[in-house]
């Protein structure tokens, strides 16, 4: 192999472990909230402790188009170094939470709790700025194989994601008010090591931007389309949907005073297993998703997995934790049997349901927009802010009424996920 070859293949490397570093970074808010939470000042309130899962999405909604645009400007390898950096200082705020401002008070919460939401949020610009430029470097670094290589990268973003909660969880063990936020230093540690790997790699390796796509400022506007409109709301309330199930999930199940009533001891843990599975059926979903779509249509696909989807969250609603369970979780060496409300199991399996929603959303909202496209894909990628606003709807919620009530918001979302693969998605003239 030439050196230029060996040069992209670690480059190529180090894409596919960004491409994880964007699930893994984003997971980390919800079992990191579970420590928040439960901090004198914060009391047990789920609002707050979705509020860091908030900032790392609000993000999105304020760099979403600009991201497009600094990758015109700037090219790839330098949005990608300028990404790298943003998520290894979004990372390290956060670990300065555990040192900055503990024992502080401030607007009645804890002082170094907004240290920790200002590292959530950088973090944030750098996780869009990174799903905005991984999928065209993998395309223009793996040449004929570059198709496999997002693959490969779009499986360890999943694996990453399933890794997340039962890292967290097993760091964390019994969770009180004493448990700290330094507690999962470890992983905070790991993910700065891993940006620090990929920004020297890149540094090093050159990279020739491809010509650039034909000016389309003339464009029709997109929001012109009502089925693009419509799929802007699906996508919206679908980051929300896939973001909320587990989150709130992870929550429920670690309670000690509201929740699923699970043994203290092990209830955190058994969450981030839980949680943790969630996403792993996502890669499941994936993968079968993969296989199928060239003979299942996006419609089809959309309208099925949405409506079993509503089918599933219902039910979890209406069931609670009326029985306990044997559930299969996946602990990151295999799967082990723990005992759960059937409510979880049902929650969980929308992860096979979810794990499609979004490319389907992205073909079937995008389907006629010709040269309105690229505008297109900027405005989805602002609308990623749905995974914070919705989740932290979701737990005021739970707040108030309780976990499982809280899961009508999110039956709600896809009910409209549901009404856009069967009616709203069909392509209209602008």
């Amino acid at each position: 192999m030439s050196k230029k070859g060996n040069s992209n293949l670690i480059a190529i490397i180090a894409m596919i472990f960004l491409f994880g570093m964007i699930s893994f970074v984003t997971n980390l808010a919800a079992p990191i909230g579970n420590i928040w939470k439960m901090q004198p000042g914060i009391e047990g309130s789920n609002f707050w402790g979705m509020m860091g899962n908030m900032m790392n999405f609000l993000a999105y909604a304020i760099m979403g188009i600009p991201a497009g645009k600094m990758l015109t400007k700037f090219g790839y390898k330098k949005t990608a170094l300028i990404a790298i950096a943003v998520g290894f200082c979004g990372v390290f705020v956060q670990f300065l939470s555990g040192i900055v401002g503990v024992g502080g008070k401030l607007l009645g919460l804890p002082s170094n709790f907004f240290v920790y939401l200002l590292g959530a949020f950088v973090a944030g610009f750098s996780m869009c700025m990174l799903n905005t430029v991984v999928n065209p470097m993998l395309k223009l670094l793996g040449g004929a194989r570059s198709n496999q290589y997002i693959q490969i990268g779009g499986s360890f973003n999943s694996l990453m994601g399933t890794l997340t909660p039962m890292l967290v969880g097993a760091l964390i063990g019994t969770l009180t008010k004493d448990t700290l936020i330094t507690d999962v230093n470890p992983v905070l540690f790991l993910a700065m090591g891993v940006f620090a790997f990929a920004f020297i790699v890149l540094l090093f390796v050159d990279i020739q931007d491809p010509e650039a796509v034909k000016d389309s400022s003339h464009a029709v506007s997109p929001m012109k389309f009502k089925h693009f409109v419509l799929g802007v709301i699906a996508i919206f309330v679908y980051v929300g949907v896939e973001v909320g199930i587990p989150g709130t999930l992870n929550f429920y199940l670690s309670d000690p005073v509201k929740g699923a009533g699970m043994d203290p001891s092990t209830a955190v843990a058994i969450a981030g297993f839980v949680a943790g599975t969630y996403w792993f059926l996502m890669l499941v979903g994936r993968l079968t998703s993969s296989v199928i779509s060239g003979k299942v249509s996006a419609r089809a696909q959309l309208t099925c997995v949405s409506a079993v989807a509503l089918l599933l969250i219902v039910l979890a609603i209406i069931l609670g934790n009326s029985a306990m369970v044997s559930m299969p979780v996946f602990k990151g060496q295999g799967f082990g049997m723990v005992q759960v409300p059937i409510a979880a199991l049902l929650l969980v399996l929308c992860g096979l349901c979810t794990s499609v929603m979004w490319g389907t959303i992205f073909d079937l909202a995008c389907e006629g927009l010709g040269a309105s496209t690229n505008q297109a894909s900027g405005i989805f990628m602002a609308m990623v802010v749905g995974g914070g606003i919705v989740p932290l709807i979701q737990n005021a919620i739970a707040d108030a009424v309780g976990y499982m009530p809280s899961y009508w918001l999110l039956a709600v979302c896809v009910a409209f996920i549901l009404y856009f693969a069967a009616i709203g998605s069909k392509v209209k003239k602008a």
